[in-house]
């Protein structure tokens, strides 16, 4: 599985829901495993986004479909990225350095 980093801002509609309906938070983290995907781990943050999350799928087709699922509801802005791990990370460049790229 691959993992993604989702930033996600409430709207205006977000933030009433979220108020009215707390636990709603947790009721989305099934409905994204209900399409393929899988919550790792949430955050909610101060700054320039509400929550940071940690979203492992089996392929770019999957997120991108949980991004636009949950954004399309309008109550949340979705911006993700996918990442690896530093271990991944560094095999990549120990890899490429022993081929000499």
């Amino acid at each position: 599985m691959a993992t993604y980093i989702m930033l996600s801002t409430l709207t205006d509609e977000g933030r009433k829901t979220l108020k009215e309906r707390p636990e709603r938070l947790k009721a989305v983290n099934k409905e994204v495993e209900a399409m393929g995907a899988r919550v790792v781990s949430q955050y909610a943050v101060l700054g320039g986004y509400d929550f940071v999350n940690i979203i492992e799928a089996p392929s770019n087709e999957v997120m991108s479909r949980v991004s636009i699922e949950l954004g399309a509801r309008g109550t949340i802005k979705v911006t993700t990225f996918p990442a690896m791990s530093i271990d991944d990370f560094v095999d990549m460049l120990v890899g490429n350095a022993d081929s000499g790229k």
